[in-house]
This record gives C-alpha cells, structure tokens and sequence, in this order.
C-alpha cells in the first residue's frame, strides 16, 4: 500500500460510516453524507471493515467505494 496514498490524506480519517440495524452503510467525508450501500454491496463492505488491521486501511477502502480515491491522476494535458 506504499504508494496508494503518497499525499498522507487517508491518515486523517476523512472518511467516517454508520452501520444501521438493517445493515445500510452510511459514508461521511468531512462530516457531508457522499454515499448510502444496502443489500450485498454494503454486507461486502461491512466484512472488509471488520477484517482491516488499520484504521488506515479502514479509510482507503472507504475511498475506494466513494470513487474519492486516487484524485489528480487523470492524464497531464501538456502531452497530448
């Protein structure tokens, strides 16, 4: 995971998630609601949570599932 996160932002614990009784995952990014999963989708995201040895890596997948991952790595516009 060295290069996943070069600019340090994912050590900030952006993101934040509420579970509820019926198994929604509600997803947080500076306290503003970006994302609701239900059904299998957020059952898959649930187990990754628990499984995640970090905190770190409880955020990076967090990102992964908003899409807020990776930003700045579209194509250099200079190039083309």
């Amino acid at each position: 995971m060295g290069n996943i996160d070069k600019r340090k932002r994912l050590e900030e614990e952006v993101f934040t998630y509420r579970v509820t009784k019926d198994n929604m995952v509600f997803i947080d990014f500076h306290g503003k609601h970006v994302k609701t999963l239900k059904g299998k989708e957020a059952e898959k995201i649930i187990k990754r949570i628990e499984q995640a040895a970090t905190d770190h890596e409880v955020q990076l997948i967090l990102a992964k599932v908003t899409g807020n991952f990776k930003r700045g790595n579209e194509k250099d516009a200079s190039k083309n």
